[in-house]
């Protein structure tokens, strides 16, 4: 099997789950319209605290948008399963490429069945799987 080239994917910032429209006209009109822009923003703990401060919100609300970013890289994830990962305690991508895909499967269908009640609406294994293996191959890439 060849390895093709895992490109990290960028989305419009509205696209983000759990993101209010005035949060995101905040971001918009610091000029962060993309992930890519929150995520080249938000690089380093500082930074993070700094557009916090900007947008005079507590450093969570940056913190949990970085991390929705982050995962949202993966194409396979994107904004929609960004944040079913965030709400199983997957919080980057190195940490998702560090995950069995059976575990993480289970945790999702736990997590599903807790807030709907319904397990059917789960994502299947071989999908859980590539989401892992996508974040193993950018992983890789990044250097860790």
């Amino acid at each position: 099997m060849t390895m093709m080239t895992l490109k990290p994917q960028s989305w419009p910032i509205q696209n983000l789950p759990g993101l209010s429209r005035e949060h995101s006209t905040q971001l918009q009109q610091l000029g962060l319209t993309t992930t890519a822009h929150l995520l080249h923003q938000g690089r380093s703990p500082q930074a993070q605290q700094a557009l916090a401060r900007q947008l005079q919100l507590p450093l969570r609300y940056a913190q949990k948008w970085l991390a929705l970013a982050d995962l949202a890289q993966l194409p396979s994830v994107g904004c929609d399963y960004c944040g079913l990962l965030l709400h199983t305690g997957i919080q980057s991508i190195a940490q998702l490429a560090a995950i069995a895909p059976g575990r993480l499967h289970s945790q999702i269908r736990r997590l599903h069945t807790a807030s709907l009640q319904r397990s059917d609406l789960c994502p299947d294994p071989a999908q859980v799987a590539v989401w892992v293996r996508e974040a193993q191959q950018l992983s890789q890439r990044r250097g860790r």
